[in-house]
């Protein structure tokens, strides 16, 4: 499985999921989160996650397909 980290702004505590799906290019716009978590499975900690809504916090792990992301400050 592939690792990839991505980082939080600067000044931010947190990034939702669907802001993660748009800045790795996972879906072109934020509305077609709902769509694309309806349709594929999204691990959250381990956990099936389908709020596009979700905080990521610094040390959550999101797996999608075969890559995981990990969330830095």
């Amino acid at each position: 499985m592939k690792e990839i980290k991505v980082r939080l702004k600067p000044d931010a505590e947190f990034m939702t999921l669907n802001v993660l799906l748009k800045i790795e290019g996972i879906i072109q716009t934020g509305g077609m989160a709902k769509i694309y978590l309806q349709e594929n499975e999204v691990l959250v900690n381990g956990e099936p996650e389908n709020r596009r809504g979700r905080k990521l916090y610094a040390g959550d792990v999101v797996e999608i397909e075969k890559t995981r992301y990990l969330i830095v400050r």
